[in-house]
Formats: structure tokens, sequence, C-alpha cells
């Protein structure tokens, strides 16, 4: 594929970094526009900085006019929000060949009335306003796409994550309590299967479809095809942390009327069985599939956060949370 000019709106967190990587790699000309602070993940050699606050119109129009302006691709990491993406829409409408944006499988009908979920699954998630706010945002740029022709693709990604991330509810909390010899809780039975997406693999799809001329118009979700049990990632998880956890498993109805903020994402998402046919994407992209596993995963991140006890921290409202869900009776 020809070499494009590709900005990515973000580009340091943990779905975005692997494909600035990815892109430089692949010889594309990769603008990053954020804010200039650097954390865990710092923009790799060859990407341009372009620094800017984007809710702020203003500063945001001088930065990117200052970089020349017009591009073949943007990928928009940051839009959670209608007022966002219809920003950008007026922003970069006639000066992109692609508009990228990063919604979220979590978008998806929940509970989903049949398995494996595909692209033409309803989006429906009563439970949880950032998936609703996504669904939203899409609802826009299908307009735009109908009405404008603004060259939109939407890309769903499901739970991606990196060496930095835990998916478990407690994240490091949780490894702590299982080192320290005390009970795991597991929302629901532990049965339900959930994908998770390393973001390696996320990104060769991702880069694939960026500046491919049958991916405008369209939609795609990027979710790999690895979907093990909670109880399964939990143990992967102690095994690399090792011990071996014990697991008590708490309704989800139970921890979200104990944790009313946990709700959305849980009774949302995690709940549910999400497993993913990602046939439409490597149609376009066939080399895209899942290279890690969770259990390779799980050692990855146990192994960066035993190199990094500054960001061992245990999450004391969490844990609170759990041992009040502990003593509640069982059945």
């Amino acid at each position: 594929m020809t070499a494009k000019r590709i900005l990515f709106i973000g580009g340091t967190g943990i779905i975005s970094s692997e494909s600035v990587s990815r892109a430089l790699d692949a010889g594309h000309d990769v603008s990053v526009l954020n804010r200039g602070t650097t954390g865990i993940r710092s923009l790799p050699d060859g990407a341009r900085s372009i620094v800017a606050d984007i809710t702020d119109p203003d500063a945001t129009r001088s930065a990117l006019d200052a970089a020349g302006g017009d591009f073949d691709v943007v990928a928009d990491f940051l839009s959670f929000t209608p007022e966002h993406v219809q920003a950008n829409v007026d922003r970069f409408d006639g000066r992109v060949g692609q508009y990228v944006f990063i919604s979220s499988a979590s978008a998806y009908q929940k509970p989903p009335a049949r398995l494996p979920v595909i692209e033409s699954t309803p989006l429906r998630n009563p439970h949880w306003q950032y998936s609703r706010d996504k669904i939203a945002c899409e609802d826009l740029l299908v307009a735009a796409y109908r009405e404008r022709e603004f060259p939109a693709t939407i890309v769903r990604p499901s739970h991606t994550y990196d060496r930095t991330l835990l998916p478990t509810l407690g994240q490091w909390t949780d490894v702590a309590r299982m080192r320290a010899g005390k009970p795991v809780v597991v929302h629901g039975d532990g049965t339900t299967q959930w994908t998770l997406t390393h973001s390696r693999d996320f990104a060769v799809a991702f880069v694939g479809l960026l500046g491919h001329p049958a991916a405008v118009g369209d939609v795609f979700h990027i979710t790999g095809d690895h979907a093990p049990t909670w109880d399964q990632i939990y143990r992967w998880i102690g095994a690399a942390a090792g011990v071996e956890p014990e697991l008590v498993h708490v309704a989800s109805d139970t921890i979200a009327a104990v944790e009313p903020s946990w709700a959305g994402g849980l009774l949302g998402d995690r709940t549910h069985s999400m497993v993913f046919d990602n046939s439409k994407v490597k149609a376009l992209v066939p080399e895209f599939r899942t290279t890690v596993t969770f259990d390779r995963g799980a050692e990855e991140i146990i192994d960066w956060y035993d190199a990094h006890p500054e960001r061992q921290i245990v999450d004391e409202e969490a844990d609170a949370v759990f041992e009040r869900l502990l003593a509640l009776p069982r059945s």
C-alpha cells in the first residue's frame, strides 16, 4: 500500500500506541496530536508531535495549520460524545481522505441475542452511558457519510490490553490479594467467555484499514479470536503471579448493587459472553490473527508490574468492596 500521511488524535494510549509504531514501521508519515504530556508510553522515533488540546478548537486549528493541515487519514482515539465527533467532522470535512473513529464493541446488543457477534449485530446497551454515547457518535458519522460523503470508517475494539493493563475487576488489587492468600471475587459463575485482544494484534488490523479504499463508509470490529472464560483469565493471572488463586463467584447484579460505580462496565459488558466473528476485517487485512493469547499476555503483565513496583497500587476502596462482597451469605 502507498505510504499515507496519517494523523493520530491521541496516540499514546493502550490501543493507539502500538498502532502508531506499526504505521511507522509500514513506512507511513505519522503525526500525533495530543496535549504533549508523556506517561508510560512515549512517542516512538519518527512520529511527529503536534501539541494541542483537541477540545480547544482555536489551538487545534493553529497547530494543524502549522503542521500542514490536510491528511490522507485521521485516526481519532479521543472522541467519546457526539459533540466531539461533530467538531472533527466540521474540522476535517474536505481535508481528509479517511476519518477513522474508534467506537467500542460494548455498543453491541446486551445481552447479545446470538453468538458470534458480527458487525450487523444490533447496537443497544441500556446499562452503560459510555456505550450509548459511542452509538450516538456512530449514528452521526453514518449520517455524515450518507448525506455529505464524509469518508468515515468505524472501528469497534473490544477488551484490548497491553503489558500495563490487568483485565480483572480489581486489577493490581486482585494480584495483591492472590499473593496474600486472600480470595478473589469473580463476577457471575466464571464460565462466560470474554474476548481479549493484545494491542500488538489489534494494530495489525487497524493499520491495515488505514487508507484502504474499501474501508471507507463501513464498520469493522477488531477483537481477535481468543475468548477464554473469566475463571481461566483469573487462573492465568494467578499462575503468572506464582500462586493458585481462590476464586469466589458473586452474581454481577449483587456486585453492582454493592458498588454502583461498577455497574455500567459490568452489567453493560463483562457479564455477558462476547465472542466475535472477525471475517470482515480479515477480508481486507488477511494477515490479522491472534498471536498473543492471554496465558502469554498475563505473563507480560505480571513481569511488567514486578519490574515496576511503583505501579503496584492496591485500591483500598476496591479491596473494601471485595471484603463486603465476601461477607455476604453464599447460597
